[in-house]
């Protein structure tokens, strides 16, 4: 079992520095997180530094997560008080009201203003949420490098967008040390952890034994599984065969089983899959839990 995960290479050191010393000079944060771990991609740090500002949280690949837990997570984040928006940056399904939603602060900012003021941004979050890949949207041109690995931004850029506004874009940030585990599992899962740290078969394991008891279902039917094996690495093996992850003399190939089931899981071949549920729904599960339980044992004394 993967047990700790810790990855703070020295220029995210600097990004929290950059982070500090520019928010003064903004009027809002645009903080983009993965809508498919959405609390495990918030860093607690970006949290700290931005403070009071107007914070907008971007709900990132809704297109992988589930559609009922983006509504969830979006209840949840509004009253926190925070502006949210559901979007999946790649395509850009959701830009044009993210810009719509900009130009109305700005409005508010410029309201009775003799000389309108340029709409200043700061768009922050963890490595390979998505970052760029919005801001190339938001500009209309490929202002920023993009990729499918995290750490692909390296340094601060004012850009300009429509509108007379400005966005400051920084380098992905992650913070020192996960204090749930679960958390940096999690971001390895969806890619915001350097997988060359990592040992793929081990976090792949961990990734099914998450999927045999949220989503079986899916699983089952993406790997053509009559049924899952009585554990993980059953499941798993069980994989390899129905995919042809077999080395000679019938030895499973672990290694491409689990670089099969990353890569699927990360591209929503698998399924929409949300890994994390919103605090209000978890609460209304253990509700339910709790109720069936107690009638449960009302049945069973009323029979006795």
């Amino acid at each position: 079992m993967i047990e700790h995960i810790n990855w703070y290479p020295g220029h995210m050191k600097k990004t929290r520095e950059l982070i500090q010393e520019n928010l003064k000079l903004v009027d809002a944060a645009v903080e983009v997180i993965d809508a498919r771990i959405p609390l495990s991609s918030r860093n607690p740090i970006i949290d700290e530094l931005v403070k009071n500002k107007t914070r907008i949280v971007v709900l990132n690949k809704s297109d992988l997560s589930n559609e009922e837990a983006n509504r969830q997570w979006e209840a949840y984040f509004q009253k926190q008080g925070n502006l949210v928006l559901s979007m999946n940056c790649m395509s850009g399904s959701g830009a044009s009201r993210l810009l719509k939603l900009l130009t109305r602060l700005q409005d508010e900012k410029n309201k009775n203003q003799i000389r309108k003021k340029p709409y200043r941004l700061l768009i922050a979050g963890v490595p390979n949420v998505g970052k760029s890949s919005l801001i190339n949207r938001l500009t209309g041109k490929k202002s920023a490098q993009t990729g499918d690995r995290p750490g692909v931004t390296r340094g601060k850029q004012w850009l300009n967008l429509p509108g007379n506004m400005q966005l400051l874009d920084t380098p992905g940030i992650l913070w020192p040390k996960f204090e749930d585990p679960k958390a940096g599992l999690n971001l390895a899962f969806c890619g915001s952890i350097k997988d060359e740290i990592l040992d793929m078969a081990d976090l792949a394991l961990e990734l099914i034994s998450v999927l045999r008891r949220d989503y079986p279902e899916l699983l089952t039917a993406r790997y053509k599984l009559e049924e899952l094996g009585e554990t993980p690495l059953e499941t798993m093996e069980a994989m390899a065969g129905k995919r042809g992850c077999i080395l000679p003399g019938k030895k499973i190939d672990y290694e491409r089983i689990a670089n099969v089931v990353l890569d699927e899981f990360r591209a929503g071949r698998i399924g929409r899959i949300t890994l994390e549920q919103a605090p209000a729904a978890e609460e209304e599960k253990e509700r339910t839990k709790d109720t069936k339980v107690k009638t449960d044992t009302k049945a069973k004394r009323e029979e006795a």
